[in-house]
């Protein structure tokens, strides 16, 4: 392997080729030896490749991180665990459901985001699984008699079905349905840039809507095609074909370098309650300082060796880390220093709440006075 690697640039490069030599086999096998090629769709092949490398370069330079790097080395170490078997199936089906599936994590936003969300990253997936496999001839259909289709899978014949029934709709009409879905998104995620002030101060045009529009440009020019071939008899399809290759090749191009690139490395967030969960809804870690749990070991650990890595380890006078202590005495210590006052770590007092669910008033009013501890001051 130490061999092979050295006969490239980088390991990027090396497992770009080795992508591109399965998509060259897959499509080998799926055209029949290429004697089944669609030249006419040349151009989404070609940045099909593209998308493919720059996908695989893009994951390798993340997991190099030292952060990426080493919760992937956790996670890989951990799965070789067999004491662990089943709190590893358990959390990462748990992750995958609510986080990927569900998208949990963003209806806790509210559920207008949480569904324009499910709608973009469904409709997203679905459209590019689709494409990918019609663009590489993955599936196809094959007309067996006059009132009989059948669906072939990588040169092998599958399911059969009548060219009217229910499944027939479902499977010629499968791209529109993720369209229609991304589509809605879209409009959702577009309306609530543009309209809510707070996203308009901190949205980037170049980061946050460009590729919103190139989505609205891929989608509307791929319905335009079904609403010619199907309502107008064909009228301008050809050039609303162009239309539609182009904004698609841009877009494959565009995926691995832009905002969109956290689709296909979401998954792996699945591993983080996998590793860092000893038991599950619960911290074990107690704190050096207040003796409050508020982490795990393998976590800590992790921390550790991150911070080791990129030469801030952050190690205290009595021979403690910074990651020792819980949120709140971390605070103290950092406020402890910035004072310029002596033995953070030892010193007398209680950890630094700064949460302490007491907001500023305006002008009009007066702040409470427990914003100053007034009690404790007057007990002292």
């Amino acid at each position: 392997m130490e061999r092979l690697e050295r006969s490239f640039y980088s390991k990027a490069s090396m497992y770009s080729f080795v992508v591109v030599l399965i998509l060259f086999f897959l499509l080998w096998i799926a055209t029949g030896q290429f004697s089944k090629m669609k030249w006419a769709s040349s151009g989404y092949i070609i940045s099909s490749f593209i998308f493919f490398i720059g996908i695989t370069v893009r994951i390798c330079a993340w997991l190099i991180r030292p952060a990426t790097h080493q919760v992937m080395k956790r996670s890989l170490k951990n799965l070789r665990k067999k004491s662990r078997k089943k709190r590893n199936v358990r959390a990462m089906l748990k992750t995958a459901v609510d986080n990927i599936i569900l998208q949990k994590f963003i209806f806790k936003r509210g559920w207008y985001r949480g569904l324009q969300h499910f709608f973009i990253a469904w409709g997203c997936l679905l459209s590019l699984a689709i494409t990918f496999g019609l663009v590489f001839n993955w599936f196809y259909f094959d007309l067996v008699d006059p009132q009989t289709y059948q669906i072939i899978v990588l040169s092998i014949p599958t399911i059969t079905m009548h060219p009217d029934g229910f499944l027939a709709f479902i499977s010629y009409n499968a791209l529109n349905f993720s369209s229609i879905m991304l589509l809605v998104g879209l409009i959702m995620a577009i309306s609530r840039r543009i309209n809510n002030h707070d996203t308009k101060v901190t949205q980037r045009a170049e980061f946050d809507l460009f590729p919103l529009y190139l989505l609205l440009a891929v989608t509307v020019s791929g319905l335009l095609l079904t609403l010619s071939y199907k309502f107008l008899g064909g009228f301008m399809h050809s050039p609303m074909a162009l239309v539609h290759q182009a904004t698609v090749v841009i877009f494959l191009v565009y995926f691995p370098f832009g905002k969109l690139f956290h689709l296909p490395i979401r998954p792996m967030a699945t591993s983080v309650p996998m590793n860092y969960w000893e038991e599950e809804g619960a911290d074990t870690r107690p704190c050096k300082k207040c003796g409050d749990t508020y982490s795990n070991d393998d976590q800590i650990a992790d921390v550790k060796e991150i911070l080791g890595q990129q030469a801030f380890d952050l190690q205290m006078e009595d021979g403690t880390y910074l990651s020792d202590y819980c949120p709140a005495c971390r605070r103290r210590i950092r406020v402890m220093t910035h004072l310029n006052m002596d033995a953070p770590i030892q010193g007398a007092g209680e950890p630094v709440m700064t949460n302490n669910g007491i907001h500023m008033p305006g002008f009009g009013r007066e702040r409470d006075e427990s914003f100053y501890n007034k009690k404790e001051t007057e007990e002292s």
